[in-house]
């Protein structure tokens, strides 16, 4: 068998499992060779169990040849990010001053995923606490573009959008509290989602819970959805968490979802947040997106005026950032990352009723986009407004020289108005880096965005990830 393999959706995967056709032990081994033919040179992965992994699609594959299946992932093989605690394995946060103590018992989507008989290779590698919007930190060193490795990979959630890019696994768990699922999607070609929080349980609790959510980084959003559908299910330990069943929330099918038509929308598209708009050659890749936008309804171009936008957020995650660095004495401090005691020392200096005011100027940014999606189905917006940049770098540099340190706002509003957001390949830049296209919904209306994501991927057509061709797919494989 070939790595070719690893082209196929979940599904067909699962289907040939079914038949016979294919094994989870030859889907295992062909991932692992992918992370040993890229990760060298690309840095995804904070830990790798090989062992284990083949370990568990061994006892995957008895299953599927006795016909009795774990869940519905039986033998898929999958990474989680570095932030969520499995069971049996250190979670070090991208931290030197992490411990690697190993934890006693899954987070929630880790043990929905293995409930369902998912194959763990490792965990992926993020910045120091998830902290920036690129992934390099001391403890694992940088994590590069699968399309240009002296680029980044974007981050927080770095590591796993690189494995998806690259058939280094097929479902990625990762989290979102700033852009960290959608930023590195967009960098590296690969489709990420942000669920609405609550709607996919946590643990243990962080202060970031508020800004932020798990999400799935895959190459297509079938396969997205396919993991939402297990992550989404409820666990006891997330007080933040939608109450599910009892005639309170019913969560839903993502998956049986996506089968439905769409009727005819109203859509926003907007070029720019703020008077920031992207660079001429993401402009130019995501004009050409604007056909596939027509023929989902009626495109209105508007403007996104949250003036605030930036401050707000900024202010809100420097005080976690104060807070967490607060919790190390002076010898654990001296190996954090110098980026994140940055962000820990504005917070140091913010008052009290500084971050009630950025509270509460946060209500009104969450009523000024809830408001715009009561008027429209969906918000189309650029998920960056530049390709991936330099690697090793916290930010872009500006073509004056200057560093440009807030570059990211248009992946903001959705983690603190409380809205699901995804980030959709749009195509490839003349630079040959991708562009991500992102697409909000209203709280709770995720799977109205995916179904809209998954209508432009049909549209647009974006494929070329770094995976072996199709002509190498075994007879009777294809």
């Amino acid at each position: 068998m070939t790595s070719s393999v690893l082209r196929l959706p979940v599904r067909e995967i699962l289907a040939l499992y079914q038949l016979k056709k294919l094994s989870p032990v030859e889907v295992t081994q062909a991932c692992l060779k992918q992370i040993l033919k890229y990760n060298p040179m690309l840095n995804a992965f904070a830990l790798l169990d090989e062992k284990q992994a083949l370990r568990q699609a061994r006892g995957s594959e008895k299953r599927w040849m006795r016909g009795v299946q774990a869940g519905v992932l039986d033998g898929i093989p999958v990474t989680i990010k570095d932030w969520f605690h499995y069971k049996g394995w250190p979670t070090r946060y991208g931290s030197l001053a992490s411990s690697g103590v190993v934890q006693h018992e899954d987070s929630p989507p880790v043990a929905r995923l293995r409930e369902q008989g998912a194959v763990f290779l490792g965990k992926t590698t993020l910045p120091e606490y998830g902290h920036k919007g690129v992934t390099h930190s001391p403890f694992t060193g940088i994590t590069r573009n699968p399309w240009n490795s002296a680029r980044t990979s974007g981050g927080s959630s770095g590591g796993a959008a690189v494995a998806a890019a690259t058939g280094m696994g097929f479902l990625h768990l990762g989290s979102d509290a700033g852009g960290s699922v959608r930023i590195p999607a967009s960098f590296s070609g690969v489709f990420g989602f942000k669920p609405s929080p609550g709607l996919a349980p946590s643990w243990p609790p962080s202060l970031f819970s508020t800004l932020s959510a798990i999400g799935p980084l895959t190459r297509n959003v079938d396969d997205a959805a396919l993991m939402l559908d297990v992550l989404t299910r409820p666990d006891a330990r997330d007080w933040f968490a939608l109450p599910q069943g009892n005639g309170m929330f019913e969560r839903p099918d993502f998956s049986a979802a996506l089968k439905k038509p769409l009727p005819k929308l109203r859509i926003a598209y907007a070029a720019t947040v703020n008077g920031f708009g992207p660079t001429p050659e993401v402009a130019q890749v995501l004009e050409k997106v604007r056909p596939a936008l027509d023929v989902l309804g009626k495109v209105d171009e508007i403007t996104l005026t949250a003036p605030h936008l930036v401050d707000v957020f900024n202010r809100h995650w420097s005080a976690v950032a104060s807070w967490s660095a607060a919790q190390f004495g002076a010898r654990e401090k001296k190996k954090l990352d110098p980026r994140f005691l940055h962000w820990a020392a504005q917070g140091d200096a913010l008052p009290l009723h500084d971050y009630l005011d950025a509270e509460r100027a946060r209500m009104s940014i969450g009523e000024y986009f809830k408001s715009l999606l009561e008027t429209y189905d969906i918000l189309v917006t650029p998920t960056t407004a530049m390709t991936a940049f330099e690697a090793g770098v916290d930010m872009p540099t500006l073509p004056s020289g200057k560093k440009q340190d807030d570059w990211t706002p248009f992946t903001f509003p959705a983690n603190l108005a409380r809205l699901p957001a995804a980030s959709l390949p749009a195509g490839l830049c003349e630079n040959g880096l991708p562009a991500g296209l992102q697409v909000m919904g209203g709280y709770l209306k995720d799977a109205l965005v995916l179904q809209v994501c998954k209508k432009l991927e049909e549209l647009l057509g974006f494929t070329p990830w770094l995976l072996a061709s199709s002509q190498d797919m075994p007879d009777g494989r294809a």
